[in-house]
């Protein structure tokens, strides 16, 4: 029989699934039960076209291609389908590093990476191909901001935004990691913008409710729940009085309780029950109370260095800066604790954030420890309020109890002292039950070019014409897509000012609302994770002129069943998804509120040292120069049996040289069928190995264990070559049985399979379009059995044999097996451990 080469057989097969068209999806009619012909889309993350194919995208294409295979083979009609995220800061920051253009990298890239896709063997419906750089494709992402805008959900405003100064652009706070650009790594700074936004904050507590129902990791879910923050608790207004005059002076209402005054500072907090132990308050630096009262501030000056020093810090150092707290006191002014009516301090301290709840903090050191830190470094007071089995030694009690030193509600349980003294804090007008989140709406206003123009267009006589002074109005429908115009300068400009201020032709537009010529379009461009928020809805209708995708087609293959990504998207991509799918679902283009049903996050691949692979660091390997050295099947094989799919791994080519020497036994065991009619014994030997293998391999890959599978795989292999069945060995199988072991093989190493299916066994179709093998359940409870064999230990061996056999009878057949009696050859047996039906360990000196 001719070599098993890789290299030979794999473009061949290729071409062949591309001309037969094999891996093109119909769109069948959805049913809602059955498998056989129901509609399932296998989604992988698609990739950036910053560069070429890295490895972690074969460990991610290969392995999903698996499970999309053996999905196919199980009836289902399934759709794999494949595109670009062209778009947005890579490409861009790609193409200045390599001298091109944005446009001249992404379409070579497409090109390049196109080609390294389908080295892959993947089942990828080329047919159904996005490019969000597209205008076919990018007229629908701007289609969905006009009617996300329509209804209140895109809106213009001014606020705090994290600009990259070496990208020169507005990042959301999902796109900064420990305070830097997740982009560059450089530190971002904090500014004050205008900016076009989302409203992702209406949907914030279905973002967190629909999680529920989800077959997602929990971690992914933790991830988001935490990222959106919800917080059930009180609002408590501490009214400001000038601590320099009598508190009677300035409240002359005080004994008829009312303390209302018109400054006071908001807070929100969680434990109300431990409010009668806040001592102090503290104030975000950015505060604009603190503006407000400057006058009555005596230490201005001190305070308003502070605040200087604290824009000099990033978010991520005032977030993690904790053990060396700072503030200041705001002298001149007290804050009155509105349950007990008693002056407290007003302090400014760069650990509270302005944006975030209510800009300010009551303090309450006993039973907070963030509190209880800052109150020692300035020796601030201290009042337990709470009392529970913890000791209040050196630092806060932060467990619920019953209360004490709380006047009327001292004995109280906490849970019920949250309800009853919001109640009074409501009465008396100081307060009220309330919900806040850490979650704040998306800024997708870019100061870049290489992205979706926003579709809006400024008018100046519009504008002095609305009561707001802002003259924005919509491009109409019908003169979608705003096409990105060329520019020879398209490099990002200091200051904020987007690039496509440079277009004048394309920037001058006549006003749609009132016919003004003096109208600029919007030079901003969107997010790129606005693209990615709706790609898999394209995929239902690609070439559709008309309509986003049509509703019968959306509704036949989504939501998405199955989607495997990176777990970095945890609270970037899969919660804008979310956001968008939801927003259209409100709006009544799409009928479901969830875009993925089920989620699966993959680990990443490192470089051999074990760490992230990178030029600088030179661990980076080529996916392409290990498929030429080994083939698409064997590296395919080496990233499924790595370990679990959701795991990182360190790239080890050792591994390779394994998988290749069981894709060459299993070429060269095609010699090993016959046609003869085989013995009663070894026939209903195999049947049950190979009844056994079935159910495994098949569970496998259902619960994405792909390593197992294929360690399943290899121990059917073994089993069915030449290993001892009852202590016989096997020479020969049924044809039809070496077919079983093909078909199970094929979602795995799919160019070896067809090979051996069509040109060896004279198939005249794709082993692709085969049904997965059925198994007899009965079977599964067979009388036999699969021991292996270990000497010293280590593994040389396993056979089948009935099960229950006592020890002098396993020792028996043990003794007799061929591989076995080598290890043995020439020494004395000290011990033999038996444990039933499972193992044999020879000790041997």
């Amino acid at each position: 029989m001719k070599k098993y080469t890789p290299q030979k057989i794999e473009k061949k097969w290729q071409r062949f699934w591309e001309k037969q068209k094999l891996h093109e999806t119909a769109d069948r009619p959805a049913f809602a039960k059955s498998p056989a012909g129901k509609n399932f889309m296998m989604l992988a993350e698609f990739p950036y076209t910053s560069g070429n194919l890295h490895m972690g995208h074969w460990f991610t294409y290969s392995v999903a291609d698996m499970y999309a295979r053996y999905l196919r083979m199980n009836g289902y009609n399934v759709m794999f389908p494949i595109g670009f995220d062209a778009f947005g800061l890579p490409a861009e920051n790609a193409a200045i590093k390599h001298g091109s253009t944005p446009q001249k990298w992404t379409t070579q890239n497409i090109k390049n990476m196109t080609k390294q896709l389908k080295t892959i063997g993947a089942a990828f419906d080329w047919s159904r191909v996005v490019d969000t750089s597209d205008p076919d494709y990018y007229k629908w992402t701007q289609w969905i901001f006009l009617k996300l805008y329509e209804k209140g959900l895109a809106y213009r405003g001014s606020t705090t935004v994290n600009w990259c100064p070496k990208d020169k652009t507005v990042l959301a706070n999902e796109q900064v990691v420990e305070g830097k650009c997740d982009r560059c790594d450089t530190p971002v700074e904090q500014r004050e913008l205008t900016q076009w936004m989302f409203k992702i904050t209406a949907f914030a507590d279905s973002l967190i409710d629909d999680l529920e129902g989800l077959d997602w990791p929990e971690t992914t879910k933790i991830a988001q729940k935490n990222w959106i923050g919800r917080s059930e608790g009180t609002i408590a207004e501490f009214p400001i009085i000038n601590s320099q005059l009598s508190i009677s002076d300035q409240l002359p209402k005080l004994e008829t309780g009312n303390w209302k005054l018109e400054t006071a500072v908001e807070v929100f907090t969680t434990r109300a029950d431990t409010m009668f132990g806040a001592t102090y308050v503290v104030l975000a630096p950015e505060h604009p109370l603190v503006e407000k009262l400057k006058k009555q501030i005596t230490n201005n000056k001190e305070a308003e260095e502070y605040i200087d020093q604290t824009k000099r810090k990033s978010e991520l150092q005032r977030m993690t800066e904790v053990k060396d707290k700072t503030g200041v006191e705001l002298k001149g002014i007290s804050a009155i604790n509105p349950i007990n009516k008693k002056p407290i301090s007003v302090w400014i301290a760069d650990y509270v954030l302005a944006h975030y709840g209510t800009g300010a903090v009551m303090a309450v050191p006993a039973h907070d420890q963030r509190d209880y830190d800052f109150a020692k470094k300035f020796n601030l007071p201290i009042k337990q309020v709470v009392l529970n089995d913890e000791e209040f030694i050196g630092q806060a009690n932060q467990e619920e109890g019953v209360l004490i030193n709380s006047d009327r509600f001292d004995g109280m349980p906490s849970e019920e002292a949250r309800k009853k003294i919001t109640e009074q804090l409501k009465a008396e007008g100081l307060g009220r039950a309330e919900k806040t989140y850490r979650l704040h709406d998306w800024i997708l206003s870019r100061q870049r070019y290489w992205g979706a123009p926003i579709p809006m267009i400024n008018c100046p006589a519009c504008a002095l014409r609305d009561p707001s002074g802002q003259g924005y109005q919509p491009v109409p429908e019908e003169d979608l897509p705003v096409k990105l115009p060329k520019l020879d300068d398209f490099l990002p400009v200091e200051g904020g000012k987007s690039p496509l201020a440079r277009a004048e032709k394309w920037l001058k537009v006549k006003c749609p609302k009132c016919g003004s010529k003096d109208a600029d379009r919007d030079t901003d461009t969107m997010d790129t994770f606005v693209d990615s928020s709706w790609y898999f809805v394209r995929y239902t209708d690609p070439h559709n002129d008309d309509k986003l995708a049509d509703k019968e087609k959306i509704s036949k293959w989504l939501p998405v069943p199955m989607y495997i990504g990176g777990r970095e998207h945890n609270t970037m991509h899969l919660l804008y998804a979310r956001f968008i799918t939801k927003a259209l679902n409100s709006l009544g283009h799409v009928e479901f509120s969830e875009p993925f049903i089920s989620r699966r996050n993959h680990g990443v691949i490192m470089g051999p040292d074990g760490k992230r692979m990178s030029k600088s660091r030179g661990n980076v390997v080529d996916p392409d120069g290990e498929v030429a050295a080994y083939g698409a099947d064997i590296v395919r094989m080496n990233f499924a049996f790595l370990g679990p799919f959701d795991q990182d791994y360190a790239w080890n080519p050792d591994g390779l040289a394994g998988i290749q020497r069981f894709l060459n036994r299993v070429w060269n065991f095609v010699s090993r069928y016959s046609d003869n009619q085989l013995s009663i014994i070894d026939n209903q030997l195999i049947h049950r190995v190979l009844n056994r293998a079935i159910k495994e391999v098949g569970d496998q890959i259902k619960h994405h264990k792909f390593n197992t599978g294929v360690s399943s795989l290899m121990k059917l292999l073994n089993e069915l070559d030449g290993q001892t069945l009852q202590g016989e060995t096997l020479k020969k199988i049924s044809k039809s049985q070496y077919e079983v072991l093909l078909k199970l093989l094929a979602p795995f190493a799919p160019h070896i399979a067809e090979e051996l299916w069509i040109e060896t066994l004279s198939h005249e179709t794709s082993i692709h379009l085969e049904s997965w093998p059925e198994y007899d359940e009965a079977l599964l409870q067979d009388e036999m059995v699969t021991i292996v064999v270990q000497v010293n230990g280590k593994v040389r061996d396993s056979i089948i044999v009935k099960r229950g056999l006592i020890e002098a009878e396993v020792k028996e057949l043990v003794l007799a097996n061929e591989k076995i009696k080598k290890h043995l050859e020439g020494r004395e047996i000290k011990k033999l451990i038996h444990i039933p039906d499972k193992l044999v360990n020879i000790v041997v000196p």
